[in-house]
């Protein structure tokens, strides 16, 4: 068998395994997507009437989740793949590496069904996720069919930056625990982006700190394809963000899986 064709079938492989994992033990990944639905939940119907007034949508709170959704989609990725790198510490730390270590099996099809499973995870969430808000009143008129197919790009690559990211968090980490602490910056840093506001009514110290980040461009262009408005420069910040943060979660997480091996 060709190279290729290992990598392909050992990946498959490690794929199963993590999705068996998941259904196994759904505990982690039902209790990290409880958090974006409680907050959307909170926000909307606690704050909508005031937030909408806020943000120009008058005393309407269905202007606010238009304008809350699309963060909150991209903060439910964020919160996902903090399950991936519990997995993966737990991977590192139980034993189960050493041993595909001394079998004939490719590599990197460890990490590689790691990636995979927490992607397919993240946008399968991301789906109930939108059910509730589609429920609670969200709607998507304006949006053509090539806007949402660039919505799901988006989130599929958003998705992938971040998983990658997280599976070297979880090799460095020496405990679930650890690895769960260290990658609590995916779900901290959409709470401090235009989620919640848009980041002109914010004070103007603390803007900086909301515009210059991954999530802010990727969740206003999510917002702008969901709801057809434009996007402005923000497709091609949150595009050069995702490919920056998946090359460097993958450079790292290579390196520090292969020099574990040495």
């Amino acid at each position: 068998m060709s190279t290729l064709g290992l990598a392909a079938r050992n990946s498959s492989t490690m794929l199963r395994r993590n999705l068996l994992h998941a259904r196994r033990y759904p505990s982690l990944t039902l209790n990290l997507l409880l958090t974006p639905i409680m907050l959307l939940l909170l926000f909307v119907y606690v704050f909508g009437d005031t937030m909408s007034a806020g943000i120009g949508g008058g005393a309407d709170r269905s202007a606010y989740i238009a304008y809350l959704v699309p963060g909150l989609v991209l903060m439910t990725i964020g919160s996902t793949t903090i399950g991936t790198a519990v997995s993966v510490s737990n991977d590192m730390t139980e034993g189960i590496i050493a041993r595909f270590r001394t079998m004939p099996i490719h590599r990197g099809s460890v990490l590689v069904g790691h990636v995979i499973g927490s992607v397919l995870q993240s946008v399968i969430s991301v789906v109930l996720v939108g059910a509730v808000a589609a429920a609670i009143g969200f709607r998507s008129t304006n949006a053509t069919l090539l806007e949402w197919l660039a919505a799901l790009g988006l989130v599929t690559m958003f998705a992938t930056a971040l998983t990658w990211v997280a599976v070297g968090m979880g090799l460095v980490s020496p405990n679930a625990e650890a690895a769960s602490n260290n990658a609590l910056p995916l779900i901290f840093l959409p709470l401090i982006s235009s989620t919640f506001v848009p980041i002109d009514a914010m004070p103007g110290w603390f803007q900086p700190i909301a515009e210059y980040q991954p999530f802010t461009p990727a969740i206003e262009t999510l917002r702008g394809l969901l709801l057809g408005t434009g996007i402005g420069h923000n497709g091609w910040l949150a595009l050069a963000w995702s490919v920056a943060l998946c090359g460097l979660g993958y450079v790292w997480s290579k390196s520090v899986f292969d020099r574990g091996a040495q």
